[in-house]
């Protein structure tokens, strides 16, 4: 079973590959549904689709946006770069898009959107006919379900989200942003309106603004969990699912490499038949922010279990502070070259994480330093700083955080 993860830009392609995923997806801000990722241009294209090849990883494209007659011509300069790229596959959702990617490059294999809401054995064998090589099954299936249509569709891939933000809207067809702000979620340009707090007006008494109140927090009743399905991830296994999905390529390469790592330490040792510290890995993934969890429509549905009438705020208990880029020995030290995004002081306990080590290593009373080796009392964020540790092994990746 393939662990597939989320990458917005060329780095975090690079992070959720060494953090052990199986294959990455990765798109263009004109033709996905994250038209604010980070864009790929054709040089960073060629370079993540080499790198994850080079490490016998996969590298799929989404062009899973509802298309309209004026996407098409860019499109097709587009399809024709993934070709020359050697992508491993598209992600579609609308049948034009499909049609039109298999005229210009036959030889991409076909993956089927959430977005295009496959809910049956029926939409799975019509998709099959047309030529779809995977399945991403709608995310409101029961696991039952999902079973029945692997019973029904042993030659087909199939494949289901098992972490990430959810949608109030069915598999994420929604026209609330583009109401709200003429950004259409369904283009990519979703503005997270379901997550707003909203109050009720009387047409008569303008600007007299009435809450809805649960609480003092407001009434957030349209604001889905987050989905987390580690805990079932051996009854997906046990039943043939090709590929769990990790939604995020919004997220930072903390939370990608965090929580791919936990997904796929979990995998091998279910395949390995081996013993798992699941409360180890359960707190790690509550260590990156997110939302509540929930197990969504996996065991059927219930709406207290799915929605969060209280508050839309993620839950962070650590600050992701910087990966490391490079790494010197000097004498019997190291120096360890970080690019930050928050700042850290002398004095804060940080942890950094790696790809292949269980636990976190956990670093006190650190020192901190500019580019030339002078100590410095606080590092600013989005800036280089340095640190230096009596010598021990580092491996050359590592996030490091700090808790909040």
């Amino acid at each position: 079973m393939e662990i597939l993860s989320p990458a917005g830009n060329l780095e975090k392609v690079k992070f959720a590959i060494l953090y052990g995923a199986d294959a990455v997806y990765a798109g263009s801000q004109d033709f996905s549904l994250r038209a604010k990722a980070d864009n790929f241009t054709q040089e960073d294209l060629t370079e993540a689709v080499a790198f994850c090849h080079k490490h016998n990883k996969k590298l799929f494209v989404p062009l899973n946006i509802y298309a309209h007659n004026r996407h098409y011509h860019n499109m097709k300069d587009y399809v024709l770069q993934l070709k020359k790229a050697k992508i491993d596959a598209v992600i579609v959702s609308d049948l034009g898009v499909m049609d039109f990617v298999k005229s210009l490059a036959p030889e991409i294999p076909i993956h089927i959107s959430t977005q295009a809401n496959v809910c049956s054995i029926n939409s799975v064998k019509a998709y099959q006919k047309l030529g779809a090589k995977r399945i991403i099954l709608a995310r409101e299936l029961t696991f039952k379900e999902i079973i029945e249509i692997r019973q029904a569709c042993p030659d087909i891939e199939l494949e289901i989200f098992v972490h990430g933000a959810m949608c109030i809207s069915y598999s994420g067809r929604c026209l609330l942003s583009a109401f709200f702000n003429n950004r259409s979620a369904n283009l990519g340009e979703c503005t997270q309106v379901c997550r707003w707090k909203y109050h009720l007006m009387e047409e008569t008494r303008p600007n007299e603004f009435f809450p809805i109140d649960e609480d003092k927090h407001g009434f957030y009743f349209m604001n889905s969990k987050d989905l987390c399905l580690f805990n079932q991830l051996e009854n997906i296994y046990k039943a043939g699912i090709d590929s769990v999905k990790i939604e995020g390529r919004m997220k930072s390469i903390y939370y990608i490499s965090a929580i791919t790592r936990a997904y796929k330490t979990k995998l091998n040792n279910i395949i390995n038949n081996t013993k798992i510290n699941n409360e180890f890995w359960n707190a790690e993934l509550n260590n990156v922010s997110h939302r509540i969890y929930s197990e969504g429509f996996f065991n059927g549905f219930d709406e207290n279990d799915t929605q969060n009438y209280e508050s839309s705020t993620y839950i962070r208990e650590y600050q992701f502070v910087g990966n490391i880029i490079n790494i010197q020995e000097n004498n019997n030290e190291i120096i360890v070259t970080v690019k930050s995004y928050h700042k850290i002081e002398t004095n804060d306990e940080i942890e950094i994480i790696f790809p292949d080590h269980t636990q976190d290593l956990i670093i006190k009373n650190i020192t901190i330093y500019n580019e030339d080796l002078i100590e410095i009392p606080l590092s600013k964020p989005n800036t280089i700083f340095k640190l230096k540790f009596s010598k021990i092994k580092l491996p050359d990746f590592g996030i490091i955080r700090k808790k909040i």
